[in-house]
């Protein structure tokens, strides 16, 4: 792996050691996040088929009923959260709702925290409605408002899934699956620029206008005082202007401009056609992955989340998940996401583009990782 080159600025490190106590006081505890479909209704965008499960999507849901067995998996880890699913199991057959999983070995032997579902063989198919909460070490469940049994539940954090289990030719449907991530940590306090540094000798203004951080101006940089590697932050954005150009980068070097990855803020897209961006689109990896589809437009505000752990990374608009990228390249020296892995812990920062910038950000709260 690559060290990084050492920020130059003169006074950085008491700079930044001063920012961080400031970030630290100023934070401030979010109970609930925004809510993010992890099954879309349409793809297996955003899914994993582990073993060989016959995973499709019909009439709207996740569905297998052929193959010896298996699960599907998300392409991202959680890990403290609320979980929402409406699942439907033939009668006569079983299946498990998995939370926190690992892809190595066997459920019952890396931590997992498995939901048992079944139906009896006499049994009318009905949906149901399960709840899920993994919080600390504790992961608890309903279906259809009533205590179920968790199997399991070791690991910090880890995989979403669903198993298929070839019993009485097993056939299992999700309708829906969502999350809340839960106990973030506000990085910006609505009232002034405390816990950010901005980056000297651009032109770039940064202000807080009624409760949001505010850019105009361009091209600049406005980081966290603080570093972070794997974690789930959530933002509302909104463009002041025509398909105005910003990014919100993460694993930034300190100090340092517009490196590690960004993820694109542009509302522009091709003809009417919004699977068609321009410039990589909203919630893009920019120069990495496209948005696959433009979910917002100019003059709205609009909710991103991002997930880093790890080489993977993915983000959704308003809840709709629109990349999901997994960095295979060797680790760079540079800190540039655009030419090969990132692997260290980086600040997060907001980009002013160019003299036309005008965007506002708000509710930045962060959910950090656990280590693995």
């Amino acid at each position: 792996m690559h060290a990084r080159k050492p920020s130059t600025l003169p006074g950085f490190a008491l700079l930044l050691a001063g920012a961080l106590l400031a970030a630290i006081a100023h934070a401030q505890e979010v109970d609930h996040g925004q809510w993010i479909d992890l099954f879309d209704g349409d793809t297996l965008f955003g899914w994993t088929v582990i073993g060989d499960a016959g995973w499709q999507v019909a009439d709207g849901a996740l569905l297998c009923e052929s193959g010896s067995g298996g699960w599907l998996a998300t392409t991202c880890q959680f890990t403290d959260f609320e979980l929402d699913a409406t699942v439907r199991v033939k009668p006569g057959a079983s299946s498990g709702l998995v939370v926190r999983a690992g892809l190595e070995g066997h459920p019952s032997e890396n931590g997992t925290a498995v939901i048992p579902l079944s139906e009896a063989e006499d049994a009318t198919p009905d949906w149901r409605e399960i709840r899920v909460t993994a919080l600390g070490n504790s992961v608890t469940a309903t279906v259809d408002g009533m205590p179920a049994d968790v199997v399991g539940a070791g690991r910090a954090r880890g995989y979403i899934g669903i198993q298929y289990h070839h019993n009485n030719e097993g056939r299992v449907e999700v309708s829906r699956m969502r999350l809340r991530p839960v106990h973030l940590t506000a990085l910006f306090n609505g009232e002034d620029l405390s816990g950010w540094n901005v980056i000297p000798g651009r032109k770039s203004k940064f202000a807080v206008v009624d409760g949001a951080l505010n850019i105009t101006d361009g091209n600049g940089q406005i980081e966290t005082a603080g570093l972070y590697k794997d974690f789930l932050v959530q933002l509302d954005i909104i463009s002041n202007g025509d398909h105005l150009n910003s990014g919100v980068f993460f694993r930034g070097i300190p100090g340092v401009f517009w490196k590690g990855y960004e993820s694109q803020v542009r509302n522009q897209w091709e003809g009417d056609d919004r699977t068609r961006p321009v410039d990589y689109g909203t919630g893009g990896i920019y120069g990495n992955q496209p948005a696959r589809k433009v979910i917002p437009s100019d003059g709205e505000w609009f909710n991103k989340t991002i997930v880093c752990e790890g080489n993977h990374m993915a983000v959704w608009i308003n809840g709709y998940l629109v990349s999901d990228f997994t960095d295979t390249r060797p680790p760079v020296d540079d800190g540039n996401g655009k030419r090969g892995y990132v692997p260290d812990a980086g600040t997060i920062h907001l980009q002013g583009h160019d003299p036309t910038t005008d965007l506002s950000f708000k509710g930045i709260n962060i959910q950090q990782y656990p280590e693995r």
